[in-house]
């Protein structure tokens, strides 16, 4: 089998007589076959020197033509310009072109018209291409290696054709975030258009869809930690968390879906985003109690026997990083091995199986409290599974992927309901609709959770006024 490639300047005469003599060829033998390259006269020369450098060759004019050799393998051999090309057909096939030179200028005319369009069609169509935007800060902690393979996914996002990832670390270093690109590319997913690495705030945010923050301060567990360290660490907090909200403010689209994470200060860190991004609706901002909710699932599963997966509708209310209470009154357990058994849709309310008040008042919140400080313990970060597996539980209910009625905790502005301060991120339970939460008003508050929930409200107004003392502190340094 003969295979020629014909490459040259799109408005060239002498490549369009080449080419219409190796159509006439490829029509009239059944082995030979031709494949045509067409580059815009801007583009040949670099083209022409690259093609000739990587083959060892040496032409200049257009067109270029070779023979690959199909069977043999290996690189092509260089046949040459029009003229080589013209005489190898006289004399291999008896075949010659007697094409006048104004039809060669118009056929050239016509071929540099039609790459012009089939340039403008692909531009066109990569236009229409919207990619989703999101950006994940802290890029290279475990919770993002953990989450990218599952994040972009039809499951997570149903409507979406094409996704960009950017990847922000502040602390990492560029080579690192590059591995990290690599990495993810090689997944070969489906949605993943495009991954961008970022090691500064200087475009970050940018026209986001949805913001993933999963910045960590580590040492958040250590219960012997001073004031001073508090306020350091708070100092910390406020001048991200400032930045990131003005940052979001200014750069991200308005519809933004922003997910804070992580075990260390959450309530005030989407609190300090609220403030600064007031040009964004306060229902676009939540902080995750999914991990917490999930372990208090675990935890219960296994005081009944059953798997975690068979208790649902766990409440979390409170400082997710701070003091929180567990609520099971409206919490289900589904194939507990009791008097009373049923098909595998059937469930019992878990106050009617598990009777022991008392262990769930006060052990069984011990018992939550202290499940992540041990996990870090052992693993030396944070619950960076449970982070990853609670981000998707959330996105999926937002993008309403799961069930309307499905119900989580997450931490949300409380201006307005129970009777909360303004002002305030509480975990609370809600629902998503819309892509909107809402919070749930058919849980029946008593009076010892009504002053638990101004208790954590008071915990949390405490932590803002420290990051406020911080603020007026710098100030007054900076007035000196």
């Amino acid at each position: 089998m003969a295979k020629f490639v014909l490459a040259g300047k799109t408005d060239c005469p002498h490549y369009a007589k080449a080419e219409l003599l190796a159509d006439g060829l490829q029509r009239s033998l059944p082995n030979f076959t031709i494949h045509k390259i067409s580059i815009l006269p801007d583009d040949w020369k670099e083209w022409l020197e690259a093609t000739c450098k990587r083959n060892g060759w040496k032409h200049e004019q257009s067109p270029l033509i070779w023979r690959e050799l199909v069977d043999q393998g290996g690189k092509g051999m260089l046949l040459g310009g029009f003229s080589d090309f013209f005489e190898h057909c006289q004399d291999y096939y008896n075949i010659t072109s007697d094409m006048p030179t104004d039809i060669m200028l118009s056929v050239a005319a016509e071929n540099l018209v039609t790459k012009m369009n089939l340039i403008m069609e692909e531009q066109h169509r990569v236009s229409l291409i919207q990619p989703l935007q999101i950006w994940i800060s802290s890029a290279l902690s475990p919770a993002c290696h953990l989450l990218i393979p599952n994040l972009l996914s039809a499951e997570v996002f149903p409507q979406v054709s094409a996704i960009c990832l950017h990847l922000l670390d502040l602390e990492g270093n560029e080579e690192e975030l590059q591995w990290l690109r690599m990495e993810t590319e090689d997944l070969a997913l489906p949605l993943l258009h495009q991954v961008v690495i970022h090691t500064d705030l200087e475009h970050a945010f940018q026209e986001a869809d949805v913001i993933l923050l999963l910045d960590e301060w580590l040492s958040d567990d250590n219960e012997d930690e001073d004031e001073e360290e508090k306020k350091r660490k708070v100092k910390g907090i406020l001048d991200r968390y400032t930045e990131y909200g003005k940052l979001i403010d200014a750069g991200s689209k308005k519809e933004v879906k922003v997910i804070v994470s992580g075990g260390s200060f959450v309530n005030l860190r989407c609190s300090l985003l609220l403030s600064n991004a007031r040009s964004i609706d306060s229902r676009c901002f939540v902080t995750m109690a999914t991990q917490l909710e999930n372990e208090a699932r675990a935890i219960i599963a296994k005081k009944l026997k059953v798997r975690t997966s068979d208790i649902t509708d766990v409440t979390v209310w409170g400082n997710i990083s701070g003091s929180f209470y567990v609520d099971v009154q409206k919490a289900k357990v589904f194939n507990y091995d009791g008097a009373i058994k049923g098909p595998p849709f059937f469930s019992q309310p878990v106050l009617q199986v598990l009777h022991d008040r008392k262990w769930l008042e006060t052990e069984f919140q011990d018992i939550v409290r202290r499940q992540r400080a041990a996990v870090v313990s052992k693993s030396c970060h944070r619950a960076a599974m449970s982070a990853a597996n609670g981000i998707l539980t959330v996105l999926k209910a937002w993008n309403g992927t799961s069930s309307p009625d499905k119900v989580l905790s997450v931490g949300v502005l409380c201006s307005g309901y129970y009777n909360l301060p303004d002002g305030i991120v509480l975990s609370v339970p809600v629902t998503f609709t819309d892509n909107k939460w809402a919070a749930l008003f058919e849980v029946a508050l008593g009076d010892e959770l009504k002053e638990r929930l101004q208790l954590f409200a008071s915990e949390l107004r405490q932590e803002q006024d420290l990051g406020s003392e911080n603020c007026m502190i710098v100030m007054n340094k900076d007035e000196a």
